[in-house]
């Protein structure tokens, strides 16, 4: 089969389309046709040599994916050869084939194509794990959401909206901000030309928000503590505003306040599969009321993943980039 090769540590240009090994199937997994993929941070974060994939796991990039199954291990009963479906990966969707646990498996939500398909897993697996299953967020409360035009802000707008709470975004242009508005955002920030704690403050009557769901790190860390409500959730999930930073930890304290942080990529298979799970029974119902709409820039051909590579990094895109074999 062929994958994208991360030929040596480095920018877009060390990927390359190569001839591989197909992958091995276990027992306890399926084969996926792979019809498509989508780009995540990670898939750049291990380009440049910084996020290993888990033990077992493929070496190539890509964290999730759409396709048929092609195949099935001895144990697995849920799936069928022919089966539309996608898949949540510890990697390999930058490939024609990919071995998947059957636990991280999942139908095409009703009314969305095997293509947009390949952009939910990821997502709604990052986003229900952390706001809703340990953050808590319920009807009626506030979210923050930094990089609300990311793919996990188009998602979280949606799904939040969805669960009845009020969702504030922070983007830096205003075309990003109007399109988080135009899938439900209701207080849109500029981060370069507004102080989100001061809005916050502002559209909170002086409260905060009940929750945050954080990829920035250090940089927001003082600022997004001083942004919670009583009994407030911060849940980091990226550091790209750094790891090392000094706080005034008072807000803990005076107001309750809970901090968290997690990646989904190396968590156990039991973990996994209780996501999807509780993704399947929860969020997919959503879609296929259409309520929540895959958010999906551009697709590339995988032989030009040095050019979604490159896009992804420009942070110009709104929502999903994706990969077709």
């Amino acid at each position: 089969m062929k994958a994208i090769v991360i030929t040596s540590p480095g920018g877009p240009e060390v990927l390359q389309l190569q001839e591989v090994e197909d992958p091995q199937l276990q027992e306890d997994e399926v084969l996926i046709g792979v019809h498509a993929t989508a780009l995540n941070r990670a898939d750049t974060l291990q380009r440049k040599g910084f996020h290993p994939p888990p033990k077992g796991a493929s070496p190539y990039l890509g964290l999730e994916c759409s396709g048929t199954v092609l195949s099935i291990g001895i144990n697995v009963s849920k799936w069928k050869i022919g089966d539309q479906v996608c898949a949540l990966l510890g990697g390999g969707g930058y490939a024609e084939k990919v071995a998947v646990p059957a636990g991280q498996v999942l139908p095409i939500p009703p009314g969305v194509s095997l293509t947009d398909a390949a952009s939910f897993p990821e997502v709604a697996c990052t986003v229900w794990s952390t706001i809703f299953m340990t953050s808590r967020l319920s009807q009626g409360e506030t979210l923050l959401v930094h990089g609300g035009s990311s793919g996990i802000g188009t998602f979280a707008i949606q799904i939040a909206k969805y669960r009845g709470a009020r969702v504030f975004v922070t983007a830096g242009s205003e075309e990003k901000l109007a399109f988080c508005k135009s899938i439900g955002a209701d207080v849109a920030i500029n981060y370069k030309t507004e102080d989100f704690v001061e809005r916050v403050k502002e559209e909170t009557g002086g409260q905060g928000v009940d929750v945050i769901l954080d990829c920035m790190g250090a940089s927001y860390y003082q600022r997004n503590l001083d942004s919670l409500n009583l009994d407030g959730r911060l849940f980091i999930i990226g550091l790209q505003g750094g790891v090392t930073t000094e706080a005034n930890l008072r807000p803990l304290l005076a107001k309750r306040l809970t901090v968290q942080a997690a990646g989904l990529r190396n968590r156990s298979l039991e973990n996994k599969a209780a996501i999807i799970s509780e993704v399947e029974k929860n969020v997919w119902p959503a879609i296929a009321e259409g309520k929540v709409k895959p958010v999906v820039y551009k697709s590339f051909p995988l032989a030009e993943a040095v050019d979604a590579h490159r896009l992804m990094e420009s942070s110009k895109h709104i929502g999903k980039i994706l990969l077709v074999p």
